[in-house]
This record gives structure tokens, C-alpha cells and sequence, in this order.
């Protein structure tokens, strides 16, 4: 991986997730700067990982070849304002967004014109090291910047390229937001399972590893179809198959389909909201 100089700014728990990715895999900590207004935050980024730390985002950004906006979205055009006011440009520098619903286009005019831009969408088990990012780079990006955004978020788990910076909507509705659908089916397997005589401990032990479990085997097995895996398992007038017919009978597939994109245009949506 090339080994640029990565400002931070905002250091919360998908920055630190990344960080701690990048140090463990080798990343030097001292080309790593971390900015955030909460000291308690950046002393203990310092202490677990040696990276240098600073409350004055210009500082960071000044010496930084790459730096990722990690703020929240609606603090975004300020924070973005206030570097270009301070440095004057941010020209020369690649700047990657982890900042759900602002598009590219948007992030260039409030990082006045800025066009070396490229917008990432990780989920939630980025902070386990076991995340989904989909990434997005307008044309004019070169090679090495995309490649440089992709291996800092295989940091934290697997990555996707978009073609389109729509698609950034379609990686939302099918991992984005998808732990979410998993952890309502788990909850609804696992209530089910409390009012078949099982504690809750155990109901969630029994939830929890079959999905660990069933996770594996799609993992381990990437020849085979998701619909191939689930007939392996679903014997022809057995419990699962009375199972899988009442999922499907009750429309499991099209609900599931009108939940996802009702993810995308909410996605959209929020999108004309920065």
C-alpha cells in the first residue's frame, strides 16, 4: 500500500476502526494525523495505535496527502469551509468520504471545486473488521488514488466498486443498511424461539450460531449458489421445506425487495438534504 500521509478528520468510531485496521496491517502511525475537537478521543487513539493527533483540523489537513472527511454530514459544509478558508485550497490532495448522503459533486463545490474526490459507504461491521464498503470515483480520479481508497477500506473488511455513484444507493439498501434486516429476522427467530420454551440466552445462543454458521458456509463455499446452499439443507417433505414454503407463501422475496428499495429512494432522498 503507498504510504501517504492520512489526516483524519473527525475521529469516531468508524476513523478509529480504520485506523486501528491500518496500523495493525503495517501502516506507519506516524503518517497517520487524527483531528477531532474532543481531546479525550485523540489521546486514546495516540495511546492504542502511536498515531499523532491535533484538535486543529488545518494542521492535520495541511501536511496530509489524503484526507478522509469523517464528520457528520451536516457538519460537513462548514468543516469543509472553514479548511478551504484556512489553507486556501485543498488542491493537490485526494479526499475520501466515509459521510453517509453527500454526493461528490456536492463535496467539490463546499471543498471549493475541489475535484479529486472519492465517496465510500462502509457498514456497521467495519468495526469489527468485518465490514462492506462500497467505493465510488468520478473519472477524472487516476489509479492510484482509487487504489489507495480501496486497500485504506479493506482495512476494515471488503470492498466494491461502484460504476455509477447511483450505485452507492444500491450498496446502502444491500449492506448498508442490511445488518439491520438480519438483526430484525434474528430477533423475530429468536422471540419465536422464547415461546417454543427456550430462555432468552438460549434462544439468542441458538440464533446466533446458526447465523455465524450459516455465514461460514456461504463463505466457504463461493462456487455454490445462495439457492443451491439453501436446497442442500432442505429435504423434500421435511421441517424446513414446511418452513421455506410458508416464507415463501407469505412473499418473503417481494417484501424484501419493496424494503430495499424503499432503502435506495430514502437514499436518494436524503441526498438532496446537503
Amino acid at each position: 500500500m503507498q504510504q501517504r500521509i492520512l489526516a483524519f478528520i473527525g475521529a469516531g468510531n468508524m476513523s478509529r476502526s480504520i485506523i486501528a485496521g491500518l496500523v495493525q496491517a503495517g501502516y506507519p502511525a506516524e503518517r497517520i494525523i487524527a483531528a477531532n475537537p474532543s481531546r479525550p478521543k485523540l489521546d486514546a487513539l495516540a495511546s492504542d495505535y502511536g498515531i499523532r493527533i491535533t484538535q486543529n483540523n488545518a494542521e492535520a489537513a495541511r501536511e496530509a496527502d489524503v484526507i478522509v472527511l469523517a464528520v457528520k454530514p451536516q457538519l460537513m459544509a462548514g468543516m469543509l469551509s472553514a479548511l478551504v478558508g484556512e489553507l486556501g485550497s485543498l488542491e493537490g490532495k485526494l479526499l475520501i468520504s466515509i459521510a453517509a448522503g453527500i454526493k461528490v459533486a456536492r463535496l467539490g463545490e463546499m471543498a471549493g471545486g475541489h475535484a479529486r474526490i472519492i465517496r465510500t459507504m462502509p457498514n456497521t461491521p467495519s468495526l469489527l473488521g468485518l465490514g462492506m464498503t462500497g467505493l465510488y470515483a468520478p473519472p477524472g480520479v487516476e489509479q492510484a488514488d482509487r487504489d489507495f481508497a480501496e486497500q485504506m477500506m479493506q482495512a476494515v473488511g471488503k470492498t466494491l466498486w461502484v460504476a455509477q455513484e447511483s450505485g452507492i444507493n444500491g450498496v446502502i439498501a444491500a449492506a448498508g443498511s442490511a445488518p439491520a434486516y438480519f438483526f430484525l429476522f434474528m430477533q423475530a427467530i429468536a422471540e419465536e424461539a422464547q415461546a417454543l420454551g427456550f430462555s432468552p440466552e438460549q434462544a439468542r445462543l441458538l440464533v446466533q450460531q446458526t447465523a455465524l454458521g450459516a455465514a461460514a458456509m456461504v463463505e466457504q463455499n463461493p462456487d455454490l449458489s445462495l439457492q443451491t446452499l439453501r436446497e442442500q439443507v432442505t429435504s423434500k417433505g421435511g421441517t424446513t421445506a414446511e418452513a421455506i414454503k410458508t416464507f415463501q407463501e407469505q412473499g418473503l422475496m417481494p417484501l424484501t425487495a419493496h424494503a430495499m428499495q424503499a432503502a435506495v429512494a430514502r437514499a436518494a432522498e436524503m441526498e438532496t438534504l446537503f
